[in-house]
């Protein structure tokens, strides 16, 4: 029988995570009271999709932020930096489906809307019932045990089917500064080794102040977050293949375990030890973030 990582608490404030490896494209995680889960600005390789499910919070994509509520799909298209966190410690709760971007762009091939690679969504969010219910249901068949793997497969592909009928792809990729992709090119190729502002500017072929500026501007955060957040997404790849926290957090380009331990909470509001597990209680402190 293929494997499941998949533990729930009965406490209310439980966060869980779901995998199966028969089902590599996609991983689930759950969170009952989103107060106590605080996001850092990041950005993921997968495409990302959320439900609401109760209460609300402020949800920052790009240069948009605005509060989101019970019945909301929030969407982040791979590379899209987010995040979402609570309003003034008003309870809410949420549940994810990340999506690996190859298996997504298949499906659009099949549906005819191919071109060369994932096509990213033009919504960031929306409150479509018909997709409302879509993502209910084809959540409860993915975590269902009872569930055999082609009632998953035909419900990932008939939900994410609606998704692209029901939502709008954007017309084109934005054009970026070429420079500035250099850059972040540079640093995902080169992450698991030390990096130097110098060396990452001469490359882009601008100043290192210049450099700062203009790629947190089009990235929305500096080329050392960017650096942090591909080796926390490296590890966090590395951690659902079972590999010691430790070995991971020295491959990734981390210092140590600590340095790993640190980002990758800030990032993804989980411990790589819970990550890698699935579930455990979350501490009963209220988090505390900033808007900006």
């Amino acid at each position: 029988m293929h494997q499941q990582v998949l533990a729930q608490s009965r406490s209310a404030s439980a966060s869980s995570f779901w995998r199966d490896e028969a089902l590599p494209f996609i991983e689930s995680r759950s969170v009952g009271d989103g107060r106590r889960v605080c996001y850092a600005r990041h950005s993921h390789e997968t495409f990302s999709i959320g439900l609401i499910d109760s209460g609300a919070s402020t949800y920052i994509n790009g240069e948009h932020q605005c509060r989101v509520e019970a019945g909301t799909l929030v969407l982040m298209n791979p590379g899209d930096v987010h995040a979402c966190n609570p309003i003034q410690n008003q309870p809410w709760a949420y549940r994810m489906l990340y999506v690996d971007a190859g298996w997504l762009s298949q499906l659009q091939d099949d549906l005819g809307m191919g071109g060369g690679g994932f096509r990213c969504f033009a919504p960031i969010m929306t409150r479509d019932p018909q997709l409302q219910s879509g993502f209910r249901r084809f959540h409860s068949v993915l975590i269902d045990d009872n569930a055999d793997l082609l009632q998953k497969e035909t419900a990932a592909v008939s939900f994410f089917s609606l998704l692209h009928e029901r939502l709008g792809l954007e017309v084109g990729i934005p054009e970026s500064d070429l420079k500035l992709q250099r850059a972040a090119e540079f640093i995902a190729g080169n992450y698991q080794r030390s990096l130097k502002l110098g060396e990452i500017s001469l490359m882009a072929g601008v100043s290192p102040s210049s450099l700062i500026r203009a790629f947190k501007k089009q990235f929305g955060m500096t080329p050392h977050a960017y650096l942090t957040n591909r080796r926390v997404q490296f590890a966090r790849a590395e951690l659902r293949r079972g590999r010691p926290i430790a070995d991971v957090a020295l491959d990734a380009g981390f210092a140590d375990q600590a340095h790993l331990q640190r980002a990758f909470k800030q990032l993804l509001a989980a411990t790589p030890g819970h990550y890698r597990t699935g579930s455990r209680n979350v501490r009963h402190d209220t988090c505390q973030v900033s808007s900006r």
